[in-house]
């Protein structure tokens, strides 16, 4: 029996649409918790990572602003580069042991799978950030901004986050093993470094500066440490708005596309 056999449930197709994702929002939410793994990844490592770039490498790093101010923001997009690894291995596993294929026996929407993989991811994000923030604050992090530029760089590294994990979905669906998804979200992960993340790319050569001044991972970066120290974000704050726009409006019909055509075998 498949899904196209099965009678369409009764009611408006955005109620059921809606229904079908809060259930499988709740599942990979409901994994995440009861993940150790997944819990290291959103937690432990950003945090040691701060702690790491704080203490053993902030005294020999020259910035404008003091090094956990200018850090802080690299980090959080490290974060979110690494967490997508999880997102990555999640997909490919529910395409690999085959509840897609139980989910499409019942009358229930393919696009809510992928929905329920996104939308847990930003929940983890946006711990994950939560947690970096307080813990920032416990050594030495001191902003500058209003409430406003909290809500704007909150915004950009939420709209930086949603694009990361739907290229986190894709990855997962190309990924043929679940090593392979790991394996294949490093490059993904790895992006930052080469990038305004963690050191200012005044200190780069030629070349490797132009492009760490310009990826779009700088751009998310500078943005929200300028909003975050009250400092001038000059065009970093609407680039990296319209690059991980213009990443979203790509990357989510792609994925639709690739989920429709893995989920028919």
């Amino acid at each position: 029996m498949t899904a196209s056999t099965l009678p369409a449930p009764a009611g408006p197709s955005a109620y059921w649409a809606l229904s079908d994702s809060r259930a499988l929002i709740g599942r990979c939410l409901r994994h995440i918790a009861r993940s150790p793994e997944q819990l290291m990844l959103m937690l432990f490592l950003p945090v040691m990572l701060l702690l790491m770039f704080r203490y053993l490498f902030g005294g020999a790093i020259s910035t404008e602003v003091s090094y956990v101010n200018y850090v802080l923001a690299g980090i959080m997009t490290v974060a979110v580069t690494f967490n997508s690894t999880a997102t990555s291995v999640a997909v490919c596993s529910d395409l690999r042991e085959g509840i897609v294929e139980r989910f499409r026996s019942m009358p229930v929407r393919g696009s809510a799978v992928l929905v329920g993989h996104v939308v847990a991811a930003l929940v983890r994000h946006a711990v994950s950030i939560t947690v970096m923030i307080g813990v920032g604050f416990l050594v030495g992090f001191r902003p500058q901004a209003g409430f406003g530029q909290w809500c704007a760089a909150l915004g950009i590294l939420l709209l930086f986050a949603t694009a990361v994990s739907w290229i986190a979905a894709i990855i997962g669906m190309l990924a043929r093993t679940v090593e392979g998804a790991s394996g294949l979200s490093m490059p993904l992960v790895f992006i930052p470094y080469v990038g305004s993340a963690l050191v200012p790319p005044s200190t780069m050569p030629g070349g490797l500066r132009a492009f760490a001044e310009n990826q779009p991972v700088s751009h998310v970066a500078d943005a929200v440490r300028a909003l975050f120290t009250g400092t001038p974000a000059g065009d970093s704050a609407w680039l990296a708005v319209a690059w991980w726009a213009a990443v979203i409006v790509v990357v989510v019909p792609l994925a639709g596309r690739l989920f429709r055509r893995r989920a028919a075998g």
